[in-house]
C-alpha cells in the first residue's frame, strides 16, 4: 500500500494507492510547504486533517512546492515519519510531480501553470533541465499571480476601460488602498494577486484580458520553454489551473511558436496514482 501526496502551498491531496487505482481513496489537507512551516506545524496539520486511521505504509512519495533541497525535503521527512509507519519515504519536488504526470516514462517538456509557474526538460526518468522560475517578482511569467498582478497594476494606472473597471469595483468591493496594502503588506502576496483569476477568467472574452493572457503566456514560452533545446521537437505539457482553464490562449501561443501540444491536466493527482501504480505492478 502506497501513499502519495501532491502538496502546495494551499492544498495537499493524498492518494492511498492499494493494487487497483480505481479503489484509490483520496484524502485532502491544507498545503504543506517547509519554506513557511516546521516540523512541529506539519505534523500539526496531519494530526488534525489527515482523515483516515491508515497510517502504515509500505512505501510514501510526498512531492511538494518548497521540497527543492535537502534541508526543506529533511522538515518534511522528519514531521512524516513522525506521524505515519513506513521505512520508505520519498520527497521531491512539485515539478517533479509534474514531470512524473505529465509524461509519465516518457521524454517530454513539462511545465506547471498554477499560481506560480515552472517547467523542465524530463528524460523520461529524470529532470535533466529547468530554468529557474524566479518567483513572482522577478519571473513566473504565465502563472496567475504573474498574470492578476499585472491585472491590478493596469486596473490602478488606468489602463483598462471604464466598463471594465466597473465592474471590478462593483465585483469586489475594494479600494486602491486595501489592494495596495495586500500587495506590500500582507503574506502570500502572490496568492492574492492569482486570487482575481476566476475574474479574468469570466471576462476572457473583452480584449483587453484576452491580450493580457496571451502575452504572459508568450512570455512564458520564449522565456522558459524555448530554452530547452528539445523544445520543438518533444511535446510540449501542462498542469495546473491556469493552464487548464485557459488552455485555448495557451494553445494558440504554442502554435505560433511552433510547439507541440501535448498532455494538459488540472493536477498531477491522477497522473501520479497512474505512475505509481504502473510502477507498483511491475
Amino acid at each position: 500500500m502506497l501513499l502519495i501526496a501532491d502538496s502546495g502551498s494551499t492544498k495537499t491531496t493524498w492518494s492511498i494507492l492499494n493494487n487497483n487505482p480505481e479503489d484509490t481513496i483520496f484524502i485532502e489537507t491544507s498545503g504543506i510547504n517547509p519554506f513557511y512551516q516546521n516540523i512541529a506545524e506539519i505534523y500539526k496539520v496531519l494530526e488534525q486533517e489527515f482523515n483516515s486511521t491508515q497510517k502504515e505504509f509500505d512505501a510514501i512519495w510526498f512531492y511538494g512546492a518548497g521540497c527543492t533541497n535537502q534541508k526543506t525535503g529533511k522538515i518534511v521527512r522528519d514531521a512524516l515519519s513522525q506521524f505515519f509507519i513506513s521505512k520508505k519515504i520519498h520527497i521531491d519536488s512539485d515539478l517533479m510531480a509534474a514531470a512524473r504526470a505529465l509524461c509519465q516514462d516518457k521524454e517530454g517538456i513539462a511545465c506547471i501553470l498554477g499560481t506560480g509557474s515552472n517547467s523542465c526538460y524530463y528524460d523520461g526518468k529524470e529532470i535533466q533541465q529547468n530554468v529557474s522560475p524566479l518567483g513572482f517578482i522577478l519571473g513566473d511569467e504565465g502563472s496567475g499571480a504573474v498574470i492578476g498582478k499585472q491585472f491590478l497594476s493596469d486596473l490602478l494606472k488606468n489602463q483598462l476601460p471604464q466598463e471594465l473597471t466597473r465592474l471590478f469595483y462593483e465585483t469586489f468591493q475594494k479600494d486602491k488602498a486595501e489592494i495596495l496594502e495586500n500587495i506590500y503588506k500582507k503574506p502570500f502576496p502572490n496568492r492574492y494577486a492569482a486570487g482575481f483569476m476566476p475574474f479574468i477568467a469570466q471576462n476572457i472574452s473583452h480584449p483587453n484580458l484576452h491580450q493580457l493572457v496571451e502575452s504572459s503566456f508568450n512570455l512564458f514560452i520564449e522565456r522558459n520553454i524555448l530554452q530547452y533545446s528539445k523544445a520543438h521537437t518533444l511535446p510540449v505539457h501542462f498542469t495546473g489551473s491556469i493552464a487548464f482553464i485557459f488552455r485555448e490562449i495557451l494553445e494558440e501561443s504554442l502554435l505560433k511558436h511552433d510547439l507541440i501540444s501535448g498532455t494538459f491536466l488540472q493536477n498531477p493527482t491522477e497522473g501520479l496514482v497512474n505512475f505509481h501504480s504502473q510502477k507498483q505492478n511491475t
